[in-house]
């Protein structure tokens, strides 16, 4: 028998359909199908200029777009040989952990639901919220960020927004304990998470999974400390592993990652330096406003900018950041003088994490079908790039 779950259902997470092949209420074989939020990111990026296509991608992981905006503004600097100021690079992980921590905590919220748990969903979105305030605060917008550019940031980090970061980490870690209360000794979220879509390290690196999702299986690899970047070998923080590689291990290895994104974000905070925060070039900053009313070179430089944009050496750059959902990669490739990419591709984990949901569902109940896809934290504007 074949059923449809979605494109229109709430357990799905968004616009994706799974077509369950079932014998009985036991899954044989789920198909995924993708489509529903085509939106041809990459392809547009290649009509705008390095800085224009920043706003393309906090749309593809809008649950986590601060991630997104520094993980492809570093592909663009690596390529172009640009290397970032210190107030520029710690400010980035302060952003990214920030988004990590607001990623893991919708998917919190939305999986406890889908077990039955509304409670905890309260709690998330609450703290949620207070993130949300903190965007808007920097960038002016709640999910839309667009706040990187190539060679820095768009704007330094206003007066008191520090603090706000600070009052957050005071009281967020209560917030987390009391949800772990509820949750991770709960018979019923037990019952319906553990031993529920095993897979094993071997496999899931076959299929290519990453982040939490692969973690939980017990093999130890985070970007972060593999690959790492912005100096995060230089911060004091653990990769937290599972063993059993099925839901329940996933939501704990989420849950410690948020404790550690605390750790880092606090280790970030106390050495945020002085200084500028974009680099002392006008090929690649735009000056200030007060320069450009004032001097007419600045003016130049920023109509040149503006209009033409930051020009590339030839060359191909991939470069990747450990995201909330896994490895999030990004491959750009420029002609000599371009200032719009010949060539943007992304690689995003949720496309490729989906990848394994037939795998993980084989032998279980269509009600189980549900927590499998929950567990995975995928969103659809990634995967329909």
């Amino acid at each position: 028998m074949l059923i449809n779950i979605g494109p229109q259902h709430p357990a799905t997470h968004g616009v994706l359909r799974l077509v369950c092949e079932l014998d009985g209420e036991t899954v044989v074989r789920v198909i995924p199908h993708i489509g529903y939020l085509h939106s041809s990111f990459e392809k547009l990026g290649e009509y705008r200029t390095w800085n224009q296509v920043v706003p393309l991608t906090d749309r593809m992981d809008y649950l986590a777009p601060l991630i997104y905006n520094c993980a492809y503004v570093m592909s663009v600097e690596k390529l172009m040989g640009i290397e970032v100021t210190e107030r520029c690079k710690v400010t980035r992980v302060i952003l990214m952990e920030m988004d990590r921590i607001f990623g893991h905590l919708l998917w919190l919220g939305t999986t406890a639901i889908d077990v039955g748990a509304f409670t905890p969903f309260l709690y998330s979105f609450q703290e949620r919220e207070r993130i949300y305030k903190l965007h808007e605060a920097y960038t002016g917008a709640r999910i839309t960020t667009s706040a990187t550019r190539v060679g820095g940031m768009m704007a330094d980090l206003p007066e008191g927004w520090t603090q706000g970061l600070k009052d957050f980490l005071d009281t967020f870690p209560d917030t987390l304990a009391e949800v772990d209360s509820l949750l991770t000794c709960s018979g019923i979220h037990i019952g319906r998470t553990q031993g529920v879509g095993v897979i094993t390290a071997e496999e899931a690196v076959n299929y290519g999974l990453t982040g939490a999702n692969l973690r939980a299986t017990g093999a130890d690899y985070d970007v972060r400390k593999d690959q790492p970047y912005y100096d995060y070998e230089t911060y004091d923080f653990q990769v937290p592993v599972g063993q059993h590689g099925d839901c329940y291990d996933r939501y704990l290895v989420r849950m410690e990652e948020m404790r550690q994104s605390v750790a880092i974000l606090r280790q970030a905070l106390d050495r945020l330096p002085g200084g500028p925060m974009n680099v002392d070039d006008p090929r690649i900053s735009l000056p200030s406003k007060t320069d450009c009313m004032s001097d007419m070179e600045s003016m130049i430089h920023h109509f040149k900018l503006i209009t033409e944009g930051i020009p590339a050496p030839e060359g191909d750059c991939y470069s990747a950041v450990e995201a909330s959902k896994g490895e999030l990669g990004m491959y750009v490739v420029a002609e000599e003088g371009s200032t719009k990419p010949v060539r943007w591709r992304v690689r995003p984990p949720s496309f490729v994490n989906l990848s394994a949901i037939s795998k993980l569902a084989e032998g279980h109940l269509v009600s189980d079908l549900i927590m499998i896809n929950a567990s995975l934290d995928i969103v659809l504007g990634e995967i329909d790039r």
